[in-house]
């Protein structure tokens, strides 16, 4: 059994709405609950972190400094986290950390000094989910109108919203099974649903191993 040490959030449509390639921090709004939810995190002494695709930086949309000053309004908004982790590369440049590969989430762990397996990722779409497995974390799905519904049924844990997931998370003592699959029948984490039937794998999207969230119609 895995006490929650860690929750570490995927960004945009999970902690703020979805504004893809954002360069403006004038333009961060977050979520409804996301405040409250952190909040309610920090003052049980749980770390928080961030784990962010980018690749807007690699696609020549913003720099890395637009992105650092939009991070840095999210902080403004939410307060502060203990961790951030942001990959700048493209899906094509094959690098370890972007989304649904594990680096981030290895490297924000090391940097908290935590077991991945204590830790819980929490996001919006297939490839947050596949990278939590990767590394040996946990995984919560928190569905947007962009989440594709087959991401939604691999999903192990999925929560309607964000405060309800961190709530949840709060008043479940531990986690039961191994990180990279979903508990046995009867194990599910208390008041989230968990599809029937054996773990799948999450579908990749179209575009590719490395992708990430856009607007459905929008060229990736």
């Amino acid at each position: 059994m895995s006490p929650v040490k860690a929750v570490l959030f995927d960004r945009d449509g999970t902690l703020v709405h979805d504004v893809p390639y954002n360069a403006d921090p004038g333009l961060v709004r977050p979520v409804d609950g996301a405040r409250e939810a952190l909040d309610a995190l920090r003052a049980r002494g749980i770390r928080t972190g961030v784990v962010t695709n980018q690749s807007g930086i690699a696609r020549g949309l913003l720099t890395e400094a637009d992105a650092r000053r939009v991070n840095r309004r999210v902080e403004e908004l939410l307060g502060p986290f203990d961790v951030w982790t942001m990959c700048p590369h493209g899906p094509d440049d094959g690098c370890p950390c972007r989304k649904p590969r594990p680096g981030m989430i290895l490297r924000a762990a090391g940097r908290l000094r935590t077991d991945p397996a204590d830790c819980v990722v929490i996001g919006d779409i297939g490839a947050d989910v596949e990278a939590a497995h990767r590394a040996g974390a946990h995984a919560l799905l928190v569905p947007t109108p962009q989440t594709r519904p087959e991401e939604t049924s691999a999903a192990p844990h999925v929560a309607p919203d964000l405060l309800t997931a961190v709530h949840l998370l709060l008043n479940t003592p531990a986690w039961d099974g191994p990180a990279a699959s979903p508990p046995p029948t009867g194990q599910a984490l208390a008041g989230v649903r968990r599809p029937a039937g054996p773990a799948r794998a999450v579908p990749a999207s179209p575009a590719g191993p490395g992708a990430e969230r856009v607007p459905r119609g929008r060229p990736v």
